[in-house]
């Protein structure tokens, strides 16, 4: 006879770690930090999980995560919306911290994700570079349209800051272009991406720390995961357009812009998306699956590893 299945979720605040079993139903918590997090790891060890369930919460998941990871048990960190819409599918409508756990142990034994492997810390700093270049876009962005309107006496306040976002951004650009070439293997990867007419340093880079399941996934589940992939809006007699949703909304972002330079450079793109224009598609659906057409490029150069050439393009 085998052993029951035993599933668990963990609901993570600054504070403490909530802890719920399924389905024997135990529930307990731990303080997050080091003293807690081991105490937890040891604890679950013991219980052999089939399944543990944590949502995203701001980088606050990351600690217990990986020190589960490490320690061998299965671990998933899921999108808070998933959990969330899945609570509420089940009548599960008020929220607290011990609900939470129950909900997200409840999700693993229904839904059962399937585990992942986490970044490695060189990953996470990466990623974290690219979110602070990203922080520094939108703040200098800022600056110089209240520049536009401020009055005299704080201009040069603003040009200074302005000064200083300039020179930090460069010295995030070039952190991020040490930690590319840092590692072999994204090295490789960035020569092959940055090698196609249109794709910078910064799609690069953005796809190399953020996309690692790029050149492992098929064209239709890479689409999906960057939300460029076509959803039906199809009910009984209804027959709605397709639309993309959803994905890694700051990674799209990234490959939008990219994109807008690859129509008027890259001949594959520029060619499509023309001949896209051309039947009567809205600018915006044919840019959409220009992006599309790119990405799956993207994916098919690194699962070949084979650099940009135009009649690969053509049949990729």
């Amino acid at each position: 006879m085998s052993e029951p299945q035993v599933f668990v979720g963990i609901d993570v605040s600054k504070a403490q770690l909530d802890v719920a079993l399924r389905p024997t139903e135990d529930h307990w918590h731990v303080s997050n930090d080091e003293v807690g997090i081991l105490g937890l790891v040891e604890r679950l060890q013991a219980v052999q999980p089939t399944l543990i369930v944590l949502e995203a919460t701001g980088g606050l998941e990351v600690p217990v995560a990986g020190a589960l990871a490490e320690a061998g048990l299965p671990v998933v960190v899921v999108n808070p919306r998933h959990a969330r819409d899945f609570a509420k599918a089940t009548g599960r409508l008020a929220k607290t911290d011990p609900l939470d756990a129950q909900g997200l142990a409840h999700f693993a034994e229904a839904v059962r994700p399937t585990p992942r492997p986490l970044p490695d810390a060189q990953a996470q700093a990466l990623s974290a570079l690219l979110t602070r270049r990203r922080q520094l876009v939108q703040m200098l962005t800022a600056e110089r349209r209240r520049l536009q309107t401020a009055p005299q006496p704080i201009r040069a306040d603003i040009q200074a800051h302005i000064a200083w976002l300039e020179r930090r951004l460069v010295r995030t650009d070039a952190d991020l272009a040490a930690g590319i070439r840092s590692s072999p293997l994204w090295r490789t990867k960035d020569e092959i991406l940055q090698s196609t007419p249109g794709v910078g340093p910064v799609l690069s880079r953005t796809l190399v720390a953020e996309l690692p399941e790029l050149g492992l996934l098929n064209r239709q589940e890479i689409a999906a995961l960057i939300g460029v992939a076509p959803l039906n809006r199809d009910s009984g007699t209804v027959r709605g357009k397709r639309a993309v949703w959803g994905g890694r909304a700051h990674v799209r972002a990234v490959l939008y812009m990219s994109t807008l330079a690859a129509v008027r450079h890259n001949s594959v793109l520029k060619a499509f998306y023309e001949r896209l224009r051309a039947v009567g598609k809205a600018p915006k659906v044919a840019l959409t699956a220009c992006m599309r057409k790119l990405l799956t490029i993207l994916n098919a150069m690194l699962k070949h590893q084979t650099p940009w050439h135009e009649n690969y393009a053509n049949h990729s």
